[in-house]
């Protein structure tokens, strides 16, 4: 099978993950009715955000969580079911072997990188992770690790920091010891001990100790729904009276992603500077005509009061910002509708007139 075919295969069963403090990865485990990411991609949350291959954005439970092994299990729900039967898994890996670590984090596209196994023992306490020379870009945290064949290997779930490109999976024994723990007690919603290392079933324990050790253990039940506040506050009540979901909106913290139409408008909130930006990513540069499409840009700057046009990369952009410390949330509100409003109308004129090309979904 070749290294394309394999990647492509897997491009189904991969999903983003985005939570109001984080974003990271995931894959389908289809035969197990289950999402399989990193706890620490959804650490602090009941619930996440999924977006699959359908470009869906849906929201899962979390069901299990193992701060040791840095497991998580999440509900399926139909609608992403891949196409995809089973997921080979192999428990054989040797030093030398090549393998694929692939990532998808929101905002991020789909990436696969490959390298080969260095050791196949790093020890983190009593854990022995597979250590890679595959580079793990950021949000690969939850994604899968394969061998050339496309059999999973593991779980992709840290890097050494300053280091060149060295990457640590959990391997597939240990996801096998967690699901098959969480299979025997009728995958009710549990978290596994960090001490004693047994399977707690949330709904037996009323309180936040471990019924068996006494150890604390930080039940899924527990974490409080996240509340925005201050400035991320106004903008979520922003994005409400405007029609949007602001907990569908959330990637990460701080950051905010709205559809329309063929743009995406990226709003983000740096609380250090007090910079408010919204970012519509409206469409990309034809490869002919760019004096045409420069001269039109550069006059629509002119004209706009609010909003500039700009060029990132091959990206067309237009951009609205604003100081926390100056902003007029009222005013806002407006400009923000008209920034929506303005992704919408260009991108069209900049297509149809100019050459420019509708984005690619990552």
């Amino acid at each position: 099978m070749s290294t394309t075919k394999v990647i492509e295969d897997y491009r189904n069963l991969v999903v983003q993950i985005a939570t109001p403090f984080s974003t990271g990865t995931g894959f389908i485990m289809p035969s197990r009715n289950i999402i399989l990411t990193n706890e620490h991609v959804v650490r602090g949350n009941q619930e996440v955000l999924i977006k699959g291959h359908d470009d869906e954005t849906y929201v899962s439970k979390i069901l299990f969580i193992d701060e040791v092994y840095d497991l998580a299990f999440l509900s399926l729900s139909a609608e992403l079911k891949s196409s995809i039967s089973k997921l080979s898994k192999s428990k054989k890996y040797i030093e030398g072997a090549q393998i694929i670590a692939i990532g998808h984090p929101f905002g991020l596209k789909y990436t696969a990188t490959e390298g080969v196994i260095s050791s196949t023992s790093y020890f983190r306490g009593e854990v022995a992770y597979i250590q890679h020379d595959a580079a793990l870009n950021p949000g690969n945290s939850g994604g899968p690790l394969i061998d050339k064949d496309g059999a999973l290997l593991g779980i992709n779930t840290f890097i050494m920091r300053q280091g060149n490109s060295i990457g640590f999976s959990l391997p597939v024994e240990y996801i096998d010891e967690d699901y098959n723990l969480f299979n025997a007690i009728q995958r009710f919603q549990s978290v596994r001990c960090d001490s004693c290392r047994l399977v707690l079933v949330e709904k037996e324990h009323s309180t936040k100790y471990c019924n068996n050790c006494g150890h604390k253990v930080q039940f899924i039940k527990d974490f409080e729904p996240y509340e925005p506040y201050g400035v991320c506050k106004q903008i979520e009540r922003l994005l409400q009276e405007l029609g949007y979901n602001p907990a569908y909106s959330r990637r990460g913290l701080n950051h905010w992603s709205i559809l329309r139409g063929s743009a995406t408008i990226e709003i983000s909130y740096h609380e250090k500077s007090g910079l408010i930006i919204a970012d519509a990513h409206i469409c990309n540069l034809p490869q002919q005509g760019l004096k045409e499409l420069y001269t039109y840009m550069l006059k629509e700057n002119y004209n706009f009061s609010d909003f500039s046009f700009s060029v990132q990369d091959s990206k067309i952009i237009i951009t609205w910002l604003s100081y926390d410390q100056y902003i007029k949330w009222n005013l806002a509100k407006t400009h923000f509708d008209q920034l929506f409003s303005a992704a919408d109308h260009y991108d069209n004129i900049l297509v149809d007139k100019y050459g420019a090309t509708f984005r690619r979904k990552s």
